[in-house]
């Protein structure tokens, strides 16, 4: 039984470093080694740039979306790349012609064929990257430029949020609330970690880079992942501007967000194996630390958290503390299940239930997402499920 309770502290206290002590040591750094961005109020020439494949339900709020932002329209370039689309998104892009918007069509190639087109396409000095149903603030592209007056800056994260469905209350997801929860979290992190350095990466939502550091984005990983870090492997930093929002309906059901996270999960873990030289301590310093951290220990963290629930199990005879220990997780799993079968009601969307069922789920897609790394599965082509929603005014 010693090697078990060695074994047990060993997963324990690495489960806390994850979700516990890894953003309390974001936090001091942030607090300590502060790094301040130059930023400015500039206009720099930007290309937004949208990939899309059968977006006709949200694509119209987009573009109206994009039209309505407040940054100088002669430095506005705006490009959809339509990824082999069979729907009207062609036809209800085109219809914006007049008014600037540039529509690529392309054959059904997949996400990084789409964007490495439309970078090709693009003209301006700043690439700006949204996805279809991301709406964003009136001022989010003035908020992504105003960083690069600092040239040491190469990329900017904006701060994608989730608002509330418009939908009746009995029809919203079961993740809803986990999914806040978790975005909340995000965004804190993200903060710390730009006010000492680098944030991790940025999300697809939101986010712009330096055209003269684009690199063509390659199958089978998250291209906003990929494209955001190798910023950093060119000795630029990745910055955080909360201020650049992008508004985004949470998931409308626990399967379309199940299929969602061992996708991105899926492609994110190729994503390292393809920058891995990031995760060299000696080049990149304390970012190599947060990188492992986030991207790698805490998307494996579904092995330890089953081992521990093992472990617990086996020494639960040995004391009253182990004995209460592995009763408390039981009873966690058991409100995660309850969450999961009663996620259209009330009671699932309790936080009580809600937080444990969007966590076990996460690490279910996690485990997922792992086999299909191990297996060599890439994902590189999927059809888009999303509820259709207009942006708040």
């Amino acid at each position: 039984m010693i090697v078990i309770a060695v074994l047990f502290y060993f997963v324990l206290a690495t489960i806390a470093y994850t979700y516990i002590g890894f953003p309390l040591l974001v936090a001091l750094r942030a607090m300590v080694f502060r790094k301040p961005i130059k930023a400015q109020r500039i206009t720099p020439p930007v290309s937004l740039i949208v990939a899309a494949h059968n977006e006709e339900d949200s694509i119209e709020d987009k573009l109206l979306n994009i039209l309505q932002l407040d940054y100088p329209a002669d430095r506005l370039q705006v490009i959809v790349a339509s990824d082999g689309s069979t729907d009207r998104t062609g036809e209800i892009v085109s219809r914006y012609a007049d008014r600037g918007v540039e529509l690529l069509t392309l054959p059904r190639m997949g996400k990084a064929y789409a964007l490495n087109q439309a970078v090709a396409k693009a003209s301006g000095d700043v690439l700006v990257f949204s996805d279809a149903n991301s709406m964003y603030a009136t001022d989010a592209i003035r908020q992504l430029a105003a960083p690069f007056a600092d040239e040491t800056v190469g990329g900017v994260a904006g701060d994608q949020r989730y608002r509330k469905s418009n939908d009746d209350e009995c029809d919203q997801g079961d993740s809803d609330e986990g999914e806040r929860a978790y975005w909340n979290m995000d965004r804190m992190m993200k903060r710390w970690q730009s006010q000492a350095g680098h944030v991790i990466s940025a999300t697809g939502a939101i986010y712009a880079i330096r055209r003269s550091l684009f690199q063509q984005v390659p199958d089978g990983v998250t291209d906003d992942f990929v494209t955001s870090t190798r910023i950093i492997l060119q000795q630029h930093r990745l910055v955080f501007a909360e201020q650049a929002a992008a508004f985004e309906p949470a998931a409308s059901s626990s399967g379309i967000e199940f299929g969602r996270k061992v996708r991105v999960m899926t492609r994110g873990l190729r994503g390292v194996l393809m920058v891995r030289p990031l995760l060299n301590p000696f080049r990149f310093g304390f970012y190599s630390v947060q990188l492992f951290s986030h991207k790698v220990l805490r998307r494996l963290m579904v092995i330890p958290i089953m081992a521990l629930y093992l472990l617990s199990g086996l020494l639960a005879t040995q004391s009253i503390g182990y004995l209460i220990f592995f009763g408390l997780q039981t009873l966690f799993y058991l409100a995660a299940t309850i969450g999961l079968l009663t996620r259209s009601t009330r009671l699932g969307r309790s936080k009580l239930l809600a937080l444990p069922a969007f966590f076990c789920m996460v690490n279910v897609a996690a485990l997922v997402a792992l086999s299909n790394t191990i297996r060599g599965h890439r994902i590189d082509r999927w059809e888009p499920q999303r509820p259709l929603e207009t942006v708040p005014s």
